[in-house]
Order: structure tokens, then C-alpha cells, then sequence
């Protein structure tokens, strides 16, 4: 039989009114709205498959504090009524869910310190400090910048070969950037005695099926203007060290047979012509 001392303390305390639509069992939530000094807490460590109580407890009281407070295990075992094993054992728990992080640097005087970081959320990305209480003032607002003028239009023989190239083809059309750019290398193989229409034609000489887009029209000349560069012209003159290719000795027509030999005398005779004049039959 129940005490009814019991029963009596139970039936004394007020009973909140039944709301509408709540769950007959289980718990019912009385919200509340807080305006200050209160803290919100993610489902992911409230409802933590993994964590203890004791961790998600300590998680929640962590995530409490403001920057720069104690979270060593003294420190908790000092506010808490568990001993200092168990609230040990509950901040490894953190640090392997990814809660906790613990990282040790070297300060100016090259003492090791560690440093402990509490994440509110492991998995939303890179580790950040949560923002002071009292940010600093915003910097003063930045000038606009003024926009960069376009270059100049290019001048010179090698410019003006490179915008019209798109007379050729319309894929190698060049933006003015592109022409500066490209202008140094056209002048390369001017110097190398290149004409202006030896350099069109090797730029647009087997270009990729009209139907082909070519996308990157600066660098597309730019891989055969580097790769297809010719070599100087020799500059040693024809001496008697180089002398001329000799050529074939003409055909001319004897005076006095009409036969055709090679000789450059043109009044010469041919060997049987020549024969019977030293020899004359008796």
C-alpha cells in the first residue's frame, strides 16, 4: 500500500494545464523564450549517439564559457561533482568526437604552450575563434578603386600582322592584351629575316576544321610562334671559299655538219669537222 504521506506530497504540487495537442506520455517541453544569458546548442552533441552524459553535460558547460576560461580538468572537477577520472574520461570522449582540440605552439620566449579549442559544430569546416565580445571598430570605408584603362592599341609591323590574322581566319581574332603580348615573338622572327607573309602563312598554314572552335587563340599562336621560329640567314658572303655552282656547257651547232655538240666557243667545229681539217684526205 502506497504511504500517503507520499501520495500526498505528490497530489500537493501544482499540476500544469493539459496543452493542446501534447503527447499523453513522454515528456512535454513548456517553452520559453530566452533574451539573455543563454546559449544554443546543436542537436548533433545534444542528441549524441556516441558521447556520454557526463561528456554532452560538459560539452554544454563548455560551450557556455566565455573565451579565455579554465576548461583543465582541475577546473571542471572544482565546479562539478564528479571526480577528476571521470570528468578526464568525458573530455576525452570530446576530443575524439572532434568537440575538443587541443594544439600546442611555441610562444616568443620559445616556451611550449597548449592551447585548447572548443568547436560548436565538428563537422561545418576549418577551425575559427569565436568572435571577441567586443569586436574592434570597423576599418574606415575603402576608396573605389579607379578600373585599369585598356592598353593601347599596338603599332608597328608586328601588330598590325597580328590583327589581321583574323582576316584569314575569324578564330584567331585578338584581344589588344593579346597582340602586347604577342607582339616580342613576331618581332623575333623579323629579325630573323622572315617576311610578313612567310609568318601568316606558318600561323594559319593546317589550322583544325572550320567547324573546330579554337578557344585560346593567344596561345594557340603563341606555342607556334615559339616552336616554328626559324633560324637566321647566313651572313658569310660567297668568296673564293664558296664559289659559284658551275654550270653545263652549252650545246652549239657545227659550221660544217650541222651537228650538235657542247662547246663554249660558238664558232667552234665538232671532233670530225676538226679531224678532217688537220687531215685532209690525200
Amino acid at each position: 500500500m502506497a504511504d500517503p504521506q507520499s501520495n500526498g506530497a505528490l497530489t500537493a504540487r501544482p499540476c500544469p494545464p493539459r496543452l493542446p495537442g501534447a503527447p499523453r506520455a513522454g515528456v512535454v517541453h513548456l517553452r520559453h523564450r530566452h533574451t539573455e544569458r543563454y546559449t544554443v546548442v546543436g542537436n548533433h552533441l545534444a542528441q549524441h549517439r556516441e558521447l556520454s552524459a557526463t561528456a554532452i553535460g560538459l560539452a554544454v558547460h563548455i560551450q557556455s564559457l566565455p573565451d579565455g576560461a579554465p576548461v583543465t580538468v582541475k577546473a571542471l572537477a572544482a565546479r562539478f561533482s564528479e571526480g577528476e577520472t571521470r570528468i578526464a574520461r568525458a573530455l576525452n570522449e570530446l576530443v575524439r568526437a572532434g568537440y575538443l582540440v587541443r594544439t600546442r605552439t611555441r610562444d616568443t620566449t620559445g616556451r611550449i604552450t597548449t592551447r585548447t579549442f572548443f568547436k560548436e559544430h565538428p563537422g561545418a569546416g576549418q577551425l575559427t575563434e569565436r568572435a571577441p565580445a567586443h569586436p574592434s571598430p570597423p576599418s574606415p570605408p575603402r576608396e573605389p578603386r579607379t578600373p585599369t584603362p585598356p592598353p593601347p592599341p599596338p603599332t608597328g609591323s608586328a601588330a598590325e600582322l597580328l590583327s589581321r590574322l583574323r582576316l584569314t581566319d575569324h578564330r584567331l581574332l585578338l584581344s589588344t592584351r593579346d597582340v602586347h603580348e604577342l607582339v616580342p615573338t613576331v618581332t623575333a622572327w623579323l629579325a630573323q629575316d622572315a617576311t610578313p607573309d612567310q609568318i601568316t602563312r606558318t600561323l594559319t598554314a593546317g589550322l583544325p576544321p572550320a567547324q573546330v572552335p579554337i578557344h585560346h587563340p593567344s596561345r594557340f599562336l603563341a606555342h607556334r610562334l615559339t616552336t616554328l621560329l626559324p633560324p637566321p640567314l647566313p651572313t658569310t658572303p660567297r668568296g673564293a671559299d664558296s664559289p659559284e655552282p658551275s654550270r653545263p656547257v652549252p650545246l652549239i651547232n657545227c659550221d660544217g655538219c650541222d651537228r650538235a655538240f657542247r662547246s663554249h666557243d660558238p664558232r667552234a667545229h665538232c671532233g670530225d669537222c676538226r679531224s678532217r681539217q688537220e687531215h685532209p684526205a690525200a
